[in-house]
Formats: structure tokens, C-alpha cells, sequence
């Protein structure tokens, strides 16, 4: 046993057996469990005091372990798990906190480990619920000690502490000595820190944070806790300043390699002895690395450059198949059977045109990307669709198109509206471009093979980058329409016009009119189901005034564009102006489904259970696909609700800036988003925008190695 532990455990007991016998006789009594012994080590509970005084008390977990045996920090480093007390079977009890003192560091075989030796107390913040009433003690203790093997045990520990006056027990200075070796801020403990910057490559960084001391360090060190994915060497440690100022360098990894570090959030301890500080902060780098160039080092590998603007393509050419952009292609295509028999030169000017609305669009969303992250606010792909007066606008948009298209109206009589709602050949230049734009709108709730890898790209970087990888987005989503305006022949193939294209014209109506509804629903779940009904009637108001349209206006030449305007700007202010409904959630979580909480997912899997994550939003067609196909079908569903799978759904309907720090650390910024986490994928498996059943049988099934066995559905085509 190193002396400096030896003669701290020997004061402690010398100083409790003092305070016990100096004490009132009735106070003599330990308020302390019985311990629960193993071979290795012994636990047990106590208490600073010995009746439950006023509405907090201070408890500890005391352990005591052989020589050379271990248990570890909240953060274990790369390997074992902390204590974790259950504390389900008291009485009077409202919560209880563990708080954690310096842990030491212990490096072997190049592994990076942090907890406690000997002996050690874990001080406990204990709130009552009935402050002045007896409190019972019933705790679980699930803990893991290591030496040269590692051993899960669990201890039952109980203690009872009637109602009484305050009266300190002999163990209260047992959990005063070790709670102030809990890290705080830092000036208490004589220690503060200066910078904490990033340096070196953005594949490789180097962290590198300078700590001072008003007394000289004696044995410094850093401890860096993180996102998912990455690891943190040994920190080197330079002294200056008479011992006064250290500067600590610690070396960087990751597992994924499209993560990067820069602008996720850090927790700092830094640590001397049995002093500490802890800090969060975010990782940034101190000036631009010197091997990215200007913007980045994607500019010094053409091949990288080429690789990603590739992908960016196919991921804009892939969402014209996606759902969400369905209802506008089908307008355009009705378009071009509309324009059999036109001038080559008309065609190729229209859909040039909407080509241009959706680059013009595209760099709009990455103008709004580049000017979020100055500010330092939370960017995804989507997120308008979190703001309702957007979400009214898209409204008003798609049940005017639906109106046209069912020929409620021709002409609408405000020229802004007639471009955004009229479908026809003869809507201009201004309504072909305004076709282009309402694409992009409605492209960005979904997240298409492709799309994800190359906008979390962008959005991990720098202006430039954005601004270049969300252009060709754009060209990817665009190339159709640059098609038929190379090739305008393409038109002539299409069937001649006919009174087929009435009926489509309706039932493609009927489709605009369904997303309008969609787009409704989703504002219930964001400003309440009144104002969404609102916003309905107003719309269907809206429509009934187009429909009367020619009879009102051989009354009043201006009765039908004054009222349908207003009925309009109604539809598109009223609702986000009211109250929000906020005894409604979003997107209740099913029973079986548990809400996302990042911080519960390392326990869990290190407790051997497979943890599948799904990120959703009402807004997110792509993700009710996924939800509908695979998620609910029987063969996953039953797989997710099988013994040791924790299924966990976190809902982005609504601005989450605790989604948007998950997501960013798998350097995603839009939805669908699945990943998997195991056994023997602590750090995450991330799934492919659209989910199979394969790939999400695959990823359980490596995520969770030899702890669980994933068994594939029996068929019956199988057994043929």
C-alpha cells in the first residue's frame, strides 16, 4: 500500500475514533451499514449524520480493497464501468448523487483507465422527500473491481436513520475528507485554467490546455471526457512559472473516419495530487490547422474534393426519389405533358428555370448554415421544418397548388400567389422558378443515401466548403430538369394531351391536399392542435372562396383577391401567433420505446445490453418510411423487444439542442438517424439513411458480439 494512502487512512481513523469518543454517548454509534464482503473487497453505506435532519443529508459508499484491486471513475477511460447504486427499494428518499473525488490514473498495456484504490469513499448528495420524517435506506450497488482480472459483483446494502435533532456521526469526517476531493471550479483548490485550444490536423488534433496553481504542482494531470468515438492518449505535461504553470498536451483519436473533433463539447479535470478542477468546454481550434490550407485540407487532395462533390451529387439526384419531392416532380411532369407541341426554346427557358429556383434555393440554406454557425447556434439539414410559421407557410403553398391543380382557380387574383400556385405552361418564368424553390423546401425533411455523408461534411467545415458542397446538391436535384432543357425532344415522347390529364390534374390535387394535411399534423404537435385546426379551416376557407371565385367577382370585380388574401396571410400569421398548447409533447415516445438519453448509453452496454438509438421527427417523411417498413415490421420488432436490446428514440420535431450534440458526434445533421451500440460496439454503429432489414439484423448482431444471441427471424419461405 503506497505510504501517502497509508498514513491518510491511519489520521482518518485516528481522527474518527476521537471524534467518537468525544461525542455525545448516544452519538457513539456508527451511522453505517453492515458491510457486504468479498474476497477482493467490502462496501458499505454510512451517513455524516445520525437521524434524518432537515431536507438533505450527506451519505457515502465507503469500499475497502485488498491491495492491487481497483474500482473505477464516473468516466472509466477505455475500459470497466463506474458504480451505479439502484436505489428503488427506500423510503423517503428523492434522489441521491454521487459525487465523485480525483480518481488516479492507471495505464497498462497502452490502456488509459481512471478510479480508486485502497480505500475510498464516494460522497453521496442525499434529498429527502419528506423533510423531518424517518429515512430508509434500501440501495443495489452494481460495481466492478480489477487487478490482473476484472469481477462484477453487486452489493445489498440497507441502513435506517430515524426522524431526530442533527447529531454528526463518527463517519462524517470520513465524507467530508474525501468530498473535498471533489473537483470544482477550481479557485478553492488554488488551481484555474487559462486556454484550452485544439492544434495540429483535423484528422489527428492535439489538445492542449494550460492550467496554473497558486502553490507549485507537484504531479499534474488531465483528464478528458467526450463524445462517442474518440479516445485521449497520456497527456505530456510541461512545468514553468517555478511549477506554477502546466502545460498539458494530449494526443487525439477516432474511430469513424469522417468525425472530426472541432466544435464538439469537452469535460476537463485537471488534477494534482488530491486537488482538482473540471471545466467544460468546447473543442475549437486556436487558428486554422497548417496543413488545411485556407478552408480545409480537401483543397490539397483533389481526389478528397472530387470524392465528396461526387457524393453531393448523387445524394441531390437521389432525393427526386424521395417521398418528400414526389408532389412537386409529379406537378412538373404533368408540366411537360402539358407543353407537348411548344417551341423547343419556351421549354428549354422553363425548365431552366427551375433549375435556377433550386441552386438559388440551395444557396440560400447554405448561406443560413454559414450565418447559424458564426453565431454558434445548433445547424441540421430540415431544421425550418422545427419553426411553425414556416411550417404555415408550406401549408398555404401546397393547398394552393392543390386548389390549381383541381381547378379551383386559373388566374389567382394576387400575382405573387398565382406564380407559386399555378401549374400550368403558362405560368412564366416566375413560376418555373418558383417550382424549383418549393422543391428544395420540400426536399430538406428528408435525408437520402448519399446526402447525410456529404452535408455533415459541410457543415463540420468551413464557408467555403459549405457554400461549394451544398451547390452541387443543388445540381444534383436540378439535373432532370437541366436534362429536358439539354434534350427538349424528351417532351415529344410523352403522351399526347388529352382528357387524361384532367383526371391526373385531380388526383395529383388530392395528393398536394393530403401533404398539406401532413404539414398541419406537425404543426399540432408544435403549437397545439387548436391553433393547427385554425390554420385548416382557414385553408379549406381559402379554398371555398377560390371554387366561388367567378360568381363572386361578377358582384365585386375585387371580392374574390380580397378575400382570398386575406384568408391567406390569415392562414399564414394567425396560427404561430397564438399561445402554444404546451400540455401537449411531441411525438409521444411509445411505452416500449425509451426517450434518448446519451448519457445512460455507456452504462447499458457496459452492463452487456445492446442499445438501438433511432432520431425522428414528425416532420420527417423519410423517417415514417423507415418507421412503417422496417422498424414496426414483425421481424425487427420483435428482434428490438427481445431480452437485453434497450430501444431509445429521440424526437427532433422540435428544436433539441441535446439531439443536435448527438447527432453532431457522428458528424450527422439531419434525420433519419439509427446507430447501435454493443458490447463490441461501445462507440456506435451508424446506420444508413434508409433502413433494410438486413442492415439493421447486421448491425445488432456487431454491435452485440458474443453477449446476445441474435437469432434471424424464421420464415416460411425458408422452410420451402
Amino acid at each position: 500500500m503506497p505510504v501517502k494512502h497509508l498514513k491518510l487512512k491511519l489520521f482518518a481513523l485516528v481522527l474518527g475514533v476521537l471524534a467518537g469518543l468525544s461525542a455525545d454517548p448516544r452519538g457513539a454509534l456508527a451511522a453505517a451499514s453492515n458491510w457486504a464482503a468479498e474476497e477482493q473487497v467490502r462496501v458499505r453505506l454510512i451517513s455524516a449524520g445520525q437521524a434524518a435532519a432537515g431536507d438533505r443529508l450527506a451519505l457515502g459508499l465507503e469500499f475497502d480493497l485488498q491491495p492491487g484491486w481497483k474500482i473505477y471513475w464516473r468516466s472509466p477511460g477505455d475500459a470497466g464501468f463506474p458504480p451505479a447504486i439502484d436505489w428503488s427499494g427506500s423510503s423517503n428518499l428523492a434522489a441521491g448523487e454521487i459525487a465523485w473525488p480525483v480518481p488516479h490514473r492507471f495505464s497498462l498495456f497502452g490502456l488509459e483507465t481512471f478510479g480508486y484504490g485502497d480505500s475510498v469513499v464516494l460522497p453521496i448528495d442525499a434529498a429527502l422527500e419528506r423533510p423531518g420524517e424517518a429515512l430508509s435506506l434500501a440501495a443495489a450497488v452494481d460495481y466492478l473491481i480489477c487487478e490482473e482480472i476484472c469481477i462484477p459483483y453487486q452489493a445489498r446494502l440497507s441502513l435506517d436513520l430515524p426522524a431526530g435533532p442533527q447529531s454528526r456521526a463518527p463517519e462524517a469526517f470520513l465524507i467530508e475528507s474525501f468530498s473535498r476531493q471533489v473537483p470544482g471550479r477550481g479557485a478553492e483548490r488554488g488551481l484555474s485554467l487559462d486556454s484550452a485550444v485544439l492544434a495540429g490536423s483535423l484528422e489527428a488534433p492535439l489538445l492542449q490546455v494550460v492550467a496554473r496553481s497558486d502553490v507549485p504542482f507537484t504531479a499534474p494531470d488531465l483528464l478528458v471526457e467526450g463524445p462517442p468515438g474518440f479516445a485521449f492518449a497520456k497527456p505530456e505535461v510541461v512545468l514553468s512559472d517555478d511549477g506554477l504553470r502546466a502545460e498539458i498536451s494530449v494526443r487525439t483519436s477516432h474511430f469513424q473516419d469522417d468525425v472530426v473533433l472541432e466544435g464538439k463539447r469537452l469535460t476537463l479535470t485537471v488534477t494534482d495530487g488530491l486537488r482538482g478542477l473540471e471545466q467544460e468546454n468546447v473543442a475549437r481550434f486556436a487558428e486554422m490547422p497548417a496543413n488545411l490550407g485556407r478552408t480545409g485540407d480537401i483543397f490539397t487532395d483533389p481526389w478528397a474534393l472530387a470524392g465528396i462533390l461526387g457524393l453531393a451529387l448523387l445524394g441531390g439526384l437521389i432525393l427526386n426519389l424521395m417521398p418528400c419531392v414526389l408532389p412537386v416532380l409529379s406537378i412538373k411532369l404533368l408540366s411537360i405533358a402539358e407543353q407537348g407541341g411548344r417551341e423547343k426554346r419556351a421549354i428549354r427557358a422553363g425548365f431552366l428555370a427551375s433549375a435556377a429556383g433550386i441552386l438559388f434555393s440551395f444557396l440560400v440554406l447554405a448561406s443560413g448554415a454559414v450565418a447559424l454557425k458564426a453565431t454558434g447556434m445548433a445547424v441540421g439539414w430540415g431544421i425550418q421544418f422545427q419553426q411553425p410559421l414556416f411550417l404555415s407557410a408550406m401549408a398555404l403553398v401546397m393547398a394552393l397548388f392543390a386548389y390549381n391543380l383541381m381547378g379551383f382557380f386559373e388566374v389567382p387574383l394576387p400575382a405573387f400567389l398565382g406564380n407559386l400556385g399555378s401549374a400550368g405552361p403558362d405560368k412564366g418564368l416566375a413560376g418555373n422558378f418558383a417550382t424549383g424553390a418549393l422543391a428544395t423546401l420540400l426536399a430538406t425533411p428528408c435525408s437520402a443515401p448519399f446526402l447525410g455523408t456529404s452535408v455533415g461534411f459541410a457543415l463540420s467545415r468551413g464557408a467555403l466548403e459549405i457554400y461549394l458542397i451544398f451547390l452541387f446538391l443543388g445540381i444534383g436535384l436540378a439535373l432532370p430538369y437541366l436534362l429536358v432543357a439539354v434534350l427538349p425532344r424528351l417532351v415529344s415522347w410523352l403522351p399526347r394531351p388529352g382528357q387524361w390529364m384532367v383526371t391526373l390534374r385531380r388526383v395529383l390535387g388530392l395528393l398536394l391536399a393530403a401533404t398539406a394535411v401532413w404539414l398541419l399534423t406537425v404543426l399540432a404537435v408544435q403549437i397545439g392542435t387548436l391553433a393547427a385546426l385554425l390554420a385548416g379551416g382557414l385553408l379549406l376557407a381559402l379554398g371555398l372562396v377560390l371554387w366561388a371565385g367567378p360568381n363572386l367577382m361578377q358582384k365585386h370585380r375585387l371580392a374574390t383577391p380580397a378575400a382570398a388574401s386575406l384568408l391567406a396571410l390569415a392562414a399564414l400569421a394567425l396560427p404561430s401567433g397564438l399561445p402554444q398548447d404546451t400540455t401537449e409533447s411531441p411525438a409521444a415516445v411509445e411505452s416500449a420505446w425509451q426517450t434518448l438519453d446519451e448519457a445512460q448509453i455507456a452504462a447499458l452496454v457496459a452492463e452487456g445490453k445492446v442499445v438501438f438509438v433511432d432520431v425522428t421527427a414528425d416532420w420527417c417523411i423519410t423517417c415514417q418510411v423507415n418507421k412503417k417498413l422496417v422498424l414496426d415490421s414483425e421481424a425487427i420488432a420483435n428482434l428490438l423487444a427481445g431480452e437485453g436490446i434497450v430501444r431509445m428514440r429521440g424526437d427532433w420535431t422540435l428544436p433539441s439542442d441535446e439531439i443536435s450534440a448527438y447527432l453532431a458526434g457522428f458528424q450527422r445533421y439531419g434525420i433519419p438517424f439509427n446507430a447501435v451500440y454493443g458490447p463490441a460496439a461501445p462507440e456506435g454503429i451508424a446506420l444508413p439513411e434508409l433502413l433494410t432489414t438486413t442492415a439493421v439484423l447486421a448491425a445488432v448482431s456487431q454491435a452485440a458480439g458474443a453477449a446476445i444471441a441474435i437469432v434471424e427471424p424464421y420464415s416460411d419461405t425458408k422452410a420451402q
